[in-house]
């Protein structure tokens, strides 16, 4: 086994779930920065999926720059309409040329396929956002910097491990508090197939933030909802209180989950922002056409949403990449992340002794992926005294992980990872 740059250290302090105060974000899957995630990750996915088929490996890429711009809509009680559709500008580098020997060479049809990637994964996902109507998606790709080129493709010879395109700092820990678990959980579960068919009036625009001091929960939901399917505000009123008392009984079973979390309680608020006066032309409430913001002047960019484990925890240590658009074979800042968050939950789950664990990986420009500048693993063990005990088995699973570390792309590819 290769020597590596591995720094093990113990962390005495109080675990996250213990401090008095905690926040927690999650934009959920109609959100504009969430959108605008899914476009350039979707197109990296597209692009790496047609590199493989027609030169079987993945080549140079990075779409990680991704703008939505908000259009105008004028939702009204049982109907609406959008005036002017979102903008979708998904914009970085990737391979268009592809020498084939003897002065011939392939054109990859890059704009195509990230147009269709892009509509695809909205007309997946959304109800009443219609892609060809609702949304213009356009592209603004250009092939590579000759030096990231080279670097790219020299580390995909000869058996050699991939080689890193940027200097960056990978960030992961595990494992969620309460709070972290109910505000990705709640999220989810409003955006769920089965919650859609019990309220077929809330749309896909949901931001779940999560404020805990001490024992008491407030989570603050902003939920889009349909316009022509409200036909009054006494109709909406209703959706906005069938949708506060699902959410209290979603949260009361995912806390009686476990004995220790009975002490929370959870205030609920939903769609603070709206002024319900006597009548409907006083009143200022949550509407849209199509259950997202981004059809009326609320923009979107891609790394200013979750990160890869779903949430967004200022309190805890985050990385501020942008992992949806980057290669998945040498971009340590999609790579990393997606590493770090596996090696910290192995570590918890597998490794008994340890309550907390955070990891941070560093890479180093045109080094080797799986040698990295630095990996450092802060413990929080259950007994101050277990900490010796338990940094072989830890070293054990770095090292495993880090051997592996070629397989996150396909795991990146297939979906099965979660990036934000």
């Amino acid at each position: 086994m290769m020597t590596r740059n591995i720094e093990i250290e113990l962390v005495d302090s109080t675990p996250a779930g213990g401090w008095k105060v905690e926040l927690v974000e999650r934009k959920g899957l109609g959100h504009p920065d969430y959108i605008a995630d899914a476009a350039s990750e979707v197109s990296s996915v597209s692009l790496s999926k047609y590199y493989l088929e027609n030169y079987d490996m993945i080549l140079h890429h990075n779409v990680d720059k991704a703008l939505v711009v908000g259009g105008q809509s004028k939702p009204r009680f049982r109907g609406g309409e959008v005036l002017h559709p979102i903008y979708i500008i998904v914009a970085g580098r990737a391979t268009e040329f592809v020498r084939l020997g003897n002065d011939r060479s392939d054109r990859v049809p890059v704009g195509t396929l990230v147009v269709e990637a892009v509509k695809k994964w909205i007309s997946q996902n959304f109800r009443f956002l219609d892609p060809e109507r609702h949304v213009v998606v356009d592209y603004m790709i250009r092939p590579g910097s000759a030096d990231l080129v080279r670097t790219f493709e020299s580390g995909l010879k000869g058996g050699r491990s991939p080689l890193a395109n940027d200097t960056s700092v990978g960030v992961g820990y595990a494992p969620l508090t309460a709070l972290e678990r109910l505000v990705l959980g709640v999220e989810r579960y409003l955006n769920s197939r089965e919650f859609k068919e019990r309220l077929p009036e809330v749309g896909e625009d949901i931001k779940v933030m999560g404020l805990r001091v001490g024992g008491e929960i407030k989570l603050t939901i902003a939920a889009a909802m349909i316009s022509h399917l409200i036909p009054d505000l006494n109709h909406y009123i209703s959706v906005k209180e069938e949708l506060r008392n699902a959410v209290e009984d979603f949260a009361a079973n995912e806390l009686s989950r476990d004995e220790r979390l009975l002490k929370y309680n959870v205030e609920i608020t939903v769609n603070s922002a709206d002024v319900i006066a006597g009548d409907e032309e006083r009143s200022n409430v949550y509407l849209t056409v199509t259950g997202t913001s981004a059809e009326h002047g609320d923009d979107g960019m891609t790394g200013r949403g979750n990160r890869v484990n779903g949430l967004i925890t200022p309190m805890r240590p985050m990385s501020l990449e942008a992992t949806a658009g980057k290669n998945a074979v040498t971009h340590v800042g999609k790579i990393y992340n997606v590493l770090a968050s596996k090696m910290a939950s192995r570590i918890v789950s597998e490794v008994p002794k340890v309550k907390e664990v955070y990891v941070e990986l560093l890479s180093k420009i045109g080094h080797p992926i799986d040698e990295p500048q630095m990996v450092l693993v802060r413990l929080m063990p259950t007994e101050r005294d277990a900490f010796n005990a338990v940094k072989s088995d830890v070293l054990g699973i770095i090292n495993e992980e880090l051997d592996r570390i070629v397989g996150v792309a396909n795991e990146v590819i297939s979906g099965r990872v979660m990036l934000f």
